[in-house]
């Protein structure tokens, strides 16, 4: 699997992740080709290369157009929803926009649909998040792994003046993620940054073992005591016995004077807040009641935001909390031609070394309603295509 080891040397921004990932082989003609999807006319880019502290490292500087709109979360998510980027990037993208803005009403007390974006910038949070994850999907990035995330001491001057770092934003969202403090006093980690790793990084910790490939070191816009860059490396990842062993939090509660739309409803919220997997479990309860049982598996990192979800969407008064080992197999991301347009499939390898496709459901059925054909067709053809580009058995 396509692995990505984010190095948080001096923390981690939205402009620095697109650095590195640039300066890692990621052709700056390609990530402005899918930043052209957005068709947002307010900003352009600037991709130069820089020196931190005699580090050589890659710059990209977002520069926003005077009259660019400050956007709330309903501007925020139909720019990304009109844009003609991935379904997969379009998904994890509101999913970050909505977490930044949770995080930002409930600092000031407002709410969500009122929050307007100061420090992170309406165009600069779409260019960024947007940028890192569809920079991530060309790039074939199945796996990523961030280091433990600095945070630094001192002050800020905002819209809302002084600031005390790390900023109350960013550290609500690094809400289940490992951090450690940096004698630096400045703003290491930003609310962009600290939203886009926390919500694509599959763990925290060391680097995981993998065959490197490349090298990439992203600069940020200050001059520090130490080199100011965020590095990546990205590899081919091993794994004992062809597989990958994670840990995963499981939150489970049990439900018994819930109504099925509401358990439906609760599910849904759960998937778009990051869940890995919903399940819901026809369980018999005290005092002889039928109910269910609600499961949930997350990353660590998201656990935190996913209980909160329970609490106030349902109706129970406790949440189970255990850790969980969750072997996978490897996988990647290919694309593949079809009569119905382009496909993205996934490609899992057994470990015996075979491997099995699975298209992905999102672009087939996208493909599907543009050909106003049955999804069943568009995954069948998918799934064909992709047996023949990979020389494996083909399905009947």
């Amino acid at each position: 699997m396509k692995t990505a080891y984010f190095d948080c040397i001096a923390g981690a921004s939205g402009d620095m992740i697109l650095g590195a990932l640039v300066d890692a082989g990621l052709p700056a003609g390609d990530l402005e080709a899918e930043l052209a999807k957005l068709h947002l006319k307010d900003f352009h880019l600037h991709v130069g290369p820089v020196m931190k502290n005699c580090f050589s490292a890659t710059k990209v500087d977002v520069h926003v157009h005077d009259d660019a709109p400050e956007r709330h979360l309903a501007d925020l998510r139909k720019v990304v929803e009109d844009s003609d980027l991935s379904e997969a990037v379009k998904t994890r993208a509101v999913r970050i926009f909505t977490r930044i803005c949770e995080a930002e009403a409930a600092i000031h007390n407002s709410s969500v649909d009122e929050v307007h974006l100061h420090e992170v910038g309406g165009v600069d949070a779409i260019v960024d998040v947007c940028g890192a994850l569809a920079g991530l999907e060309a790039l074939g990035i199945g796996r990523v792994v961030a280091s433990p995330l600095p945070v630094g001491r001192g002050f800020i001057t905002g819209a809302h003046g002084n600031i005390p770092l790390p900023a109350p934003a960013a550290l609500a969202l690094m809400k289940g993620c490992p951090i450690v403090g940096s004698p630096i006093d400045a703003e290491l980690v930003t609310p962009t940054g600290a939203a886009v790793l926390s919500e694509v990084a599959n763990a925290f910790g060391p680097v995981p073992a993998m065959t490197l490939e490349s090298i990439g070191y992203g600069a940020g816009t200050r001059d520090l005591g130490i080199p100011n860059v965020l590095r990546v490396m990205l590899g081919q990842g091993s794994a004992a016995g062809g597989l990958i062993t994670e840990t995963l939090t499981l939150l489970e509660t049990n439900l018994d004077d819930e109504s099925p739309e509401l358990t439906g409803h609760v599910s849904e919220r759960l998937l778009e807040a990051g869940a890995l997997d919903v399940t819901v479990l026809p369980a018999h309860m005290k005092k002889n009641r039928p109910g269910v049982v609600l499961q949930i598996l997350a990353r660590s990192q998201h656990a935190p935001e996913l209980e909160e979800i329970v609490f106030r969407e349902s109706s129970t008064l406790g949440v189970r909390r255990s850790e969980v080992q969750r072997d996978s197999l490897p996988r990647r991301i290919e694309t593949v031609e079809t009569r119905f347009g382009k496909i993205r499939v996934k490609v899992a390898t057994l470990p015996d070394g075979k491997s099995k496709v699975f298209p992905e459901f999102e672009d087939c059925r996208h493909a599907a309603r543009q050909a106003d054909v049955a999804v069943r067709e568009v995954y069948k053809e998918a799934e064909h295509m992709a047996a023949h580009a990979l020389g494996l058995p083909h399905s009947h």
